[in-house]
């Protein structure tokens, strides 16, 4: 019973990688692209991660997957914010630049 959550866990989570990965490919822009990078890729390599801990189940690898888990639960939404808003000054400049 372990090994079918754990594959469902795994195989849900690459498919959201791979939606991810389909939404930076064919989406417009850049906000949309960094959006759909943003959530699903996140969500993905969360619930891989969590197929990772119970697959192996050992409180040194749980401490890991928590961990790593954290990181990127805290670093993705900064990163695709900074990223934002670099482009919304570029963008900026741009049409300053285009008014004189």
């Amino acid at each position: 019973m372990m090994d079918v959550l754990v594959g469902l866990f795994l195989i849900a989570g690459a498919g959201f990688v791979m939606i991810a990965a389909i939404g930076i490919v064919r989406l417009p822009d850049l906000l949309t692209r960094m959006h759909a990078s943003t959530k699903a890729g996140t969500l993905g390599a969360l619930l891989v991660l969590v197929g990772l801990g119970l697959h192996e189940g050992s409180s040194e690898v749980i401490s890991k997957v928590v961990a790593t888990s954290l990181f990127l639960l805290l670093t993705a939404p900064i990163a695709a914010h900074m990223i934002g808003r670099a482009h919304a000054r570029v963008m900026q400049k741009l049409k300053d630049k285009d008014r004189t």
